[in-house]
């Protein structure tokens, strides 16, 4: 038991782990995540890190929650800028989209979807994940609703059009993370931005 309670106090900083963990992600991919490398990688036993998170599901859980965490910090910067609600809005679109085929980000977010379809995914599991989406989108609304009333958006119902508008950037989003040939980064911001000028842009 004192051992154990040693081991429990010289464990690296939770946050640490969950850092690591996106870092072996970037590097080598999903696939080689495990919860031994990941313990030889912080120094920890494999029996140490299901001691804190129960589960690889739950650490891959954490992890994608950590990682949304820094990017919610980013958004938040730059929805709160004072420039123009589209300049925003093209912010918005650039970090939601991944970098390239194989994003650490979007290669764990899609992971943990496919995990949470097994029926013995846990309710609480896909709360959680909810309410990665749910900030998404609520920042979202926000932000078509402040374009609208300033006369830099057509008169568009903000909830309506996000949850369209999220819908198409989830779509061409997996097609970058999986590396769909004819489909990159640069071609779907493309896409997107015509699609907004066409569909939300008021004329000048």
């Amino acid at each position: 038991m004192a051992a154990a309670a040693r081991a429990r106090r010289n464990a690296p900083p939770r946050e640490d782990v969950l850092a690591a963990a996106m870092a072996m992600i970037a590097e080598s991919g999903l696939e080689k995540l495990t919860m031994a490398g990941l313990g030889r990688e912080v120094g920890m036993s494999s029996g140490h890190l299901l001691y804190y998170f129960h589960s690889k599901d739950e650490l891959l859980l954490r992890t994608l929650e950590w990682s949304e965490g820094r990017l919610g910090a980013e958004r938040a910067r730059l929805l709160t800028r004072d420039a123009p609600a589209r300049e925003r809005l093209d912010a918005y679109v650039d970090l939601y989209v991944p970098d390239g085929h194989r994003d650490p980000h979007w290669t764990l977010w899609l992971e943990v979807w496919n995990r949470s379809q097994n029926a013995a995914a846990e309710a609480v599991a896909r709360d959680r994940q909810a309410a990665i989406e749910g900030a998404w989108h609520r920042d979202l609304v926000a932000l078509l609703a402040e374009g609208v009333s300033r006369g830099e958006f057509r008169p568009v119902d903000p909830d309506r059009f996000a949850a369209r508008l999220r819908a198409l950037l989830d779509g061409f989003s997996i097609h970058v993370a999986v590396g769909l040939r004819g489909t990159d980064r640069e071609q779907v911001l493309g896409h997107v931005r015509e699609f907004l000028a066409e569909a939300l842009i008021t004329a000048p």
